[in-house]
């Protein structure tokens, strides 16, 4: 990876998946923004939406990890600041717009596990990558 981190907006899925699963591309990223070597765009409802979902007594994660990484991912985050012109109407699901508004807003990509929840008609030409696209895209830089 470069020495400036890239930025990117990651759905709650991809942090879910990164520490369920440690050892696939999701868990790189988890690492990565736990070291600063990526930062995360990210607004307050993203970051209500990940503190509320990770604390899930369903998904028995480590709380100790979890408050770790949130606590350097915020530290470096990039924040977004939504205007209207950034608004996305027309997902699937209207609480994942605030994922999309980020990433317009901040000019980088969004980072899903379920890309089919933000098609291109509601987004435009927002770039979503698969966790593996963007820890390959890392990985050769």
């Amino acid at each position: 990876m470069s020495d400036r981190p890239r930025v990117a907006v990651f759905d709650t899925n991809v942090l879910v998946s990164g520490f369920l699963s440690p050892h696939a591309a999701p868990g790189r990223i988890v690492e990565w923004l736990r070291s600063g070597a990526v930062r995360a765009g990210l607004d307050d409802r993203i970051i209500s939406e990940y503190e509320d979902v990770l604390a899930r007594p369903e998904f028995k994660l480590p709380r100790h990890e979890v408050s770790i990484v949130l606590r350097r991912m915020l530290a470096q985050a990039e924040y977004a600041v939504v205007t209207p012109a950034h608004l996305v109407r027309g997902l699937p699901d209207a609480d994942d717009a605030p994922f999309a508004e980020c990433a317009r807003a901040l000019e980088c990509p969004l980072v899903s596990g379920n890309a089919r929840h933000f098609p291109s008609a509601a987004i435009g030409s927002l770039t979503i990558l698969t966790p593996r696209q963007f820890v390959d895209a890392g990985e050769n830089t």
